[in-house]
């Protein structure tokens, strides 16, 4: 079992560290740990955010574990050179093109949620974003006009193929919960999701047993905070996926416990090669301060287990030492409390 870990920037050495101890607690036959740099920490180190070297530890794994990367030095850089670039290289590289990212309330946190207790209670969603395409991925630039104005400008498009590729995977994913799947589009204004609601319609002939509804992008953001319990499996483009699940952390109490995974077609011997991250960023404000919660990457070291390993019982294990570790009231900062990453991690270990 090749674990590639790329710790980043900012908090990120400090909540992959506490991961890893968790992954290392199971005492695991035959894990070996690879690391990489990437981010900010590659730039200054190697001159680019994702060096040649990171990218061959990466396809020479079974899965990779990520931290975190953003550092506000490099705001001057080139598009190309920044941080970010780290994380959207992998997954265009590896073809990484669909993103899992839970959204479940931890009971005894209801309170925790920007919702009412009774109506965050309801929460237990997942959002399937297509990850490859979309305006992240469009060309873009910055123009002068004829008249001398500045223009900036980026490209939003899907291919057929690409669509469909994310609507199997949300239907399969469907399936194995409560049968129901909202596609969210703007397919009102954009011809880019005129195309994603057509072709999504013609897959779910192929799945009968899954209820499909359509609900355009400003209306899922009111929903989501109106009635989240209404929700089993929503799947959705780039940027409108990157933006509903965000929102769908701060409904759970916070982005210090949402997990994600990235998955392509590839698979190892094991199972699906995937990248496994927290959804938070960077927090430089924080970093190196001990403050960070580790919970959301610990969470991600379980779907790694669950989907790149088949380790199903292992997988359950850690996420019920994290339930455990919550309801026993041993919460970071971003939830009220007063423990840090070390002992927040040490927490987990002894629940395990």
């Amino acid at each position: 079992m090749k674990i590639a870990v790329f710790a980043g920037d900012g908090i990120g050495p400090e909540v992959t560290t506490q991961a890893v101890r968790v992954l290392q607690a199971l005492d695991l036959p035959g894990m070996e740990l690879a690391y990489g740099d990437v981010g900010g920490m590659a730039y200054y180190k190697h001159g680019h955010p994702l060096p040649e070297a990171t990218l061959e530890t990466a396809r020479a794994c079974d899965a990779i574990l990520f931290g975190a990367v953003g550092d506000f030095s490099c705001d001057h850089l080139e598009r190309h050179l920044r941080p970010e670039q780290a994380i959207l290289g992998l997954r265009a590289a590896l073809s990484l093109f669909a993103n899992l990212r839970p959204a479940t309330t931890f009971p005894g946190l209801e309170h925790m949620s920007a919702l009412r207790p009774e109506i965050a209670r309801e929460i237990d969603l997942l959002i399937v974003r297509e990850l490859n395409g979309d305006v992240y991925f469009g060309e873009k630039g910055i123009r002068t006009l004829d008249d001398g104005r500045r223009q900036g400008w980026d490209m939003m498009s899907y291919a057929d193929d690409e669509v469909r590729r994310i609507a199997h995977v949300a239907f399969r994913a469907a399936q194995g919960r409560k049968g129901r799947l909202c596609s969210v589009d703007k397919a009102n204004v954009l011809e880019t999701f005129q195309l994603w609601r057509d072709v999504v319609i013609e897959v779910s002939s192929e799945y009968p047993d899954v209820a499909l509804e359509h609900m355009y992008v400003d209306n899922a953001a009111m929903q989501l905070v109106r009635a989240p319990g209404a929700f089993d499996v929503v799947v959705t483009g780039n940027m409108f996926g990157d933006i509903l699940s965000d929102q769908a952390s701060m409904c759970v109490g916070s982005i210090g416990l949402l997990a994600s995974a990235s998955l392509g077609e590839r698979q190892t011997e094991f199972g699906t090669f995937g990248l496994y991250e927290p959804i938070h960023g960077s927090a430089p404000d924080i970093a190196g301060q001990g403050k960070a919660n580790p919970m959301a990457t610990i969470l991600s070291a379980a779907m790694m287990l669950r989907h790149s390993f088949g380790r199903e019982a292992e997988a359950a294990r850690i996420e019920a030492a994290v339930a455990t570790t919550l309801r026993d009231g041993i919460l970071g900062g971003d939830l009220g409390g007063t423990y840090g990453c070390e002992a927040v991690g040490q927490a987990v270990c002894e629940r395990l």
